[in-house]
């Protein structure tokens, strides 16, 4: 190899190493649904975690995208999260505390912010979400994983 091939090679490793981070940064959060043999009527396209990772003591917004082909009136968002395979936090929400109801046909977001204590611990968690209309019927049931890191003391300004 020559010498003045080097700031090529350089620039080459530089491009590349700026296009994977910013490929990382618009990485998504992979879902699945809890029973893949299911065809759930709301189907979900996506989540959106803020911040990602996680910090404890801090909120954290989850965004949840979906599809349903009905109209929901009322209903029930069940989340279940596990630190290391351990169940830690079960939560049942209101739907129509997360969302407008009723949720017309088509497109809508469950959002939910906590704020986590500051003494949760770092590491990986995984979340179970299920959703169920005002008749008891499971509508969607997805689980995704998700990371805690350790967030400071002082509040970021």
């Amino acid at each position: 190899m020559e010498f003045h091939s080097l700031p090529k090679l350089s620039l080459l490793f530089s491009l590349s190493i700026l296009f994977l981070s910013s490929f990382q940064a618009h990485a998504t959060t992979k879902i699945t649904y809890c029973d893949k043999k299911t065809n759930y009527p709301v189907k979900v396209s996506g989540v959106d975690i803020s911040p990602d990772p996680v910090k404890s003591g801090h909120p954290a917004t989850f965004k949840i995208y979906a599809t349903s082909g009905k109209a929901i009136h009322g209903g029930e968002v069940v989340i279940g999260v596990s630190y290391v395979g351990v169940p830690v936090h079960t939560e049942n929400i209101d739907l129509c505390k997360e969302v407008k109801c009723p949720v017309a046909n088509g497109n809508f977001v469950i959002s939910h912010t906590q704020t986590l204590p500051v003494i949760t611990p770092p590491g990986p968690y995984s979340l179970k979400m299920t959703l169920k209309n005002d008749r008891e019927e499971l509508l969607t049931c997805i689980k995704f994983n998700f990371k805690i890191v350790l967030g400071s003391l002082v509040s970021d300004m």
